[in-house]
């Protein structure tokens, strides 16, 4: 996927993000289950951005790594929030596609880069022959 086009979909996966979070009862739990929400939703473009600005081909699978944990973490807490009965699923279910598909491309870009990378064993291997 385009660089500009995954920094887009992660910018508005964010907003939606904050959206949810605004329409959540007022309540501890889900003002709980909510900043954390906002904490790892939030952090998923910021951390892709900084990915893009990675130094070499190790920094930019570590920061992938961090955009991978936190939108695994954000689906997280959107399932607590089904499964405790916060919000129905039905209003979620959009936005935790999204947010495995983004899951699935960053596994895909780490995949790739660890493949082309001059660290890797595999690589080291063939150059050899």
């Amino acid at each position: 996927m385009d660089e500009n086009l995954f920094k887009q979909r992660t910018k508005q996966l964010a907003l939606r993000f904050i959206e949810i979070v605004d329409a959540l009862p007022k309540n501890r739990t889900a003002d709980i289950i909510g900043r954390q929400l906002i904490r790892s939703g939030t952090s998923i473009g910021a951390n892709y951005r900084a990915a893009c600005r990675g130094k070499s081909t190790t920094d930019v699978i570590a920061k992938l790594r961090i955009v991978e944990e936190e939108a695994d973490e954000s689906a997280y807490w959107m399932e607590l929030l089904v499964e405790s009965g916060l919000l129905p699923e039905a209003r979620l279910s959009e936005l935790l596609r999204e947010t495995n598909e983004i899951i699935a491309m960053t596994v895909a870009s780490i995949r790739t880069l660890q493949k082309r990378s001059p660290f890797n064993r595999q690589s080291k291997i063939e150059n050899l022959k």
